[in-house]
């Protein structure tokens, strides 16, 4: 009798709960979705329409976002106009193959953008181009 009584113990062991399993999964897939189009883009700006695709290799382009209080902001960062030179000027200097990308809001007053496309030419940087939305088809 002590026998049986053991199997049916055993038995029991068999059955693996997966429910905390699933709900981990959920609370994991959610933080996923909520973080992820922060990790985007880091201001929001309205981009002009328009332009082609870039063929230079995405660790070779520097994005310049400016700001609408004139700030300009590189990864995350926010620079001043003169951070902005000497951080451009050490990126070329180790990479001459290096291109800007200049986003910057629609109704943006361009005389910020003219202050950084001034300091691409002064550096000598030759690919200098402007992010936009794809045009419509």
């Amino acid at each position: 009798m002590r026998r049986f009584s053991q199997k049916n113990h055993l038995v029991t062991l068999n059955d693996i709960n997966i429910t905390p399993l699933l709900d981990l999964a959920f609370v994991l897939l959610i933080i996923f979705i909520i973080t992820t189009p922060l990790l985007e883009q880091s201001l929001k700006l309205n981009l002009p329409t328009g332009g082609a695709e870039s063929t230079t290799r995405k660790d070779q382009i520097r994005t310049i976002e400016v700001n609408p209080k004139g700030g300009y902001v590189i990864k995350g960062h926010p620079y001043s106009l003169e951070q902005l030179e000497a951080l451009l000027a050490a990126d070329f200097q180790r990479d001459p193959q290096l291109g800007i990308a200049v986003r910057a809001d629609d109704v943006e007053h361009w005389g910020n953008v003219a202050r950084a496309l001034d300091i691409c030419r002064k550096l000598g940087i030759k690919k200098v181009g402007f992010q936009t939305f794809p045009p419509k088809r």
